[in-house]
């Protein structure tokens, strides 16, 4: 079988690829070499900005098959009926390392999936917990500051983790989600997803209902010890992305059974705490968790790069049923997510294969841009409204409407009768067996007891003590055993 011909990118045939043009034998090059220049001005573009945060990442296709009757709640057409299957794409990362990090780190794991659905893309952005270490979003740019690399030093510096998480009490719940077992995954297949923040949903009828995502993984929560870990990060970096891409060319194809927490709208004001604090779960006593579906993954990307990597996601691709909450830090992700792929890929990243609709197709009235692939022909006007035969838009709007009240400024969260930073922290280390503490309380030492700052040692001890009298005194003893070794 003859081979394809060799082109260049403008389409005319490569005489010859192995040797670059010269003045002569052994002479110096010439520029006049359309070939040899155009592939070094590709090389040297093939990189993107990778994301300031979930910049390691790993992804597969699958579907998502509704599997109990939810239309009480949602309108949603992808959750209508029992049975009904969408294609998904899920991608899996860590959070505060960089493009070139290991997989096996004491890190979250980011958990964003995307819905091809009948009625445009659904982007459900979450992670591998059900909390965060903030708030409100104004914090976000300083909390992932103080968790990145250094600008001096070049690497993550417990004074900087440390000192951000002592002047933020809201993060010690997280930090016990974090130095504790489930802090790092064995695999992206043995760990659980979650919407984290708090959704609306909105049924047929109008009514609205907030609701939490939870996704437990059929293949059982398995974790590794942090001596585990060092171990396997020295053995393959990649042991994540290794393990996802065998197990599914395997057949071996992960799945996770989707569950919600839903609250009447009404009962939120007056709700026990501030039901959309994102450091905060909702009781399954309260909000018991009820069947949606199932989620499977069955497919590897072929290209890395063009579908991992240029994948986007963002918060505000909702569909007609789903629409966002009051939760502060989701509303200011509705705007950072989407204009950070704007930034790393320009404003058509929509348009790209893994981030266009496939159940149905974009209809609307942008055009141009860079690498912009869908802009109309001659008689296709860009401008709305028209006299013409273009989209328009339906009138319906995704949700119920959500009454405000007040004046502006910048608020602090309304308190609710029991808000807390600290009770749920405790809670969840009551509910560890004494290995779990015993592991947990010698991960925060071993990160705390290495900042230079007394003060800063003091104000993190002083909400774990907060969290629980136990807790605090054994991680305080720990921390002065370590410094005055």
């Amino acid at each position: 079988m003859s081979k394809r011909t060799l082109t260049t990118e403008s389409g005319a045939p490569v005489a010859d690829n192995q040797n670059s043009a010269t003045a002569g034998v052994g002479g110096p090059l010439l520029i006049q070499d359309q070939q040899l220049l155009e592939k070094l001005a590709r090389f040297n573009r093939e990189r993107i900005p990778e994301r300031v945060v979930h910049a390691r990442g790993s992804a597969a296709y699958g579907y998502f098959e509704v599997t109990d009757d939810v239309t009480a709640y949602t309108s949603a057409a992808f959750l209508n009926t029992v049975g009904k299957k969408t294609e998904t794409f899920l991608r899996f990362s860590t959070v505060a390392d960089s493009l070139g990090g290991a997989d096996a780190v004491r890190d979250p794991r980011g958990f964003a999936l995307k819905f091809y659905t009948e009625e445009g893309n659904y982007d459900l952005v979450g992670n591998n917990t059900p909390v965060f270490f903030i708030k409100d979003p104004i914090k976000f740019p300083d909390f992932i500051h103080s968790q990145k690399r250094d600008p001096f030093t070049g690497k993550q510096e417990p004074d900087n983790v440390w000192d951000f998480w002592a002047h933020a009490p809201e993060a010690t719940h997280q930090i016990t989600w974090l130095m504790g077992d489930r802090g790092i995954p064995a695999s992206y297949r043995h760990m659980n997803g979650y919407g984290s923040h708090t959704y609306q949903w909105t049924n047929a009828q109008g009514e609205a209902f907030f609701v939490k995502y939870h996704f437990k993984t059929n293949q059982g929560i398995r974790c590794l010890s942090s001596e585990q870990a060092a171990e396997l990060v020295g053995q393959d970096a990649n042991s994540h992305q290794t393990d996802l891409l065998q197990a599914i060319e395997r057949g071996v194809n992960p799945s996770w059974t989707l569950y919600v927490q839903i609250m009447p709208a009404a009962e939120a004001a007056d709700y026990r705490f501030n039901p959309f604090d994102l450091t905060k779960v909702w009781p399954h006593a309260d909000y018991p968790l009820q069947r949606v579906g199932r989620l499977v993954l069955d497919r590897n990307p072929d290209n890395v790069f063009a579908e991992v990597e240029q994948s986007a996601f963002s918060p505000n691709n909702f569909v007609p049923g789903i629409t966002a909450s009051p939760d502060k830090m989701l509303q200011g992700r509705l705007f950072a997510y989407a204009d950070a792929q704007r930034y790393r890929l320009g404003v058509n990243h929509t348009q790209l294969p893994v981030n266009a609709p496939k159940a149905t197709k974009a209809d609307n009235y942008g055009r141009d841009g860079v690498m912009a692939l869908r802009n109309g022909s001659r008689t296709d006007k860009n401008y709305e409204p028209n006299s013409y035969q273009g989209p328009a838009e339906t009138g319906i709007a995704l949700g119920a409407p959500k009454a405000v009240s007040g004046y502006t400024g910048t608020h602090e969260a309304p308190a609710h009768t029991k808000d807390d930073d600290f009770f749920q922290a405790g809670e969840l280390y009551r509910l560890m067996s004494e290995a779990e503490k015993q592991r947990l309380v010698a991960n925060i030492a071993g990160g705390l007891s290495q900042v230079t700052l007394e003060d800063v040692i003091e104000k993190n001890l002083a909400h774990f003590h907060a969290a629980d009298a136990d807790y605090g005194k054994r991680v305080e003893e720990a921390v002065r055993a370590l410094r005055d070794a």
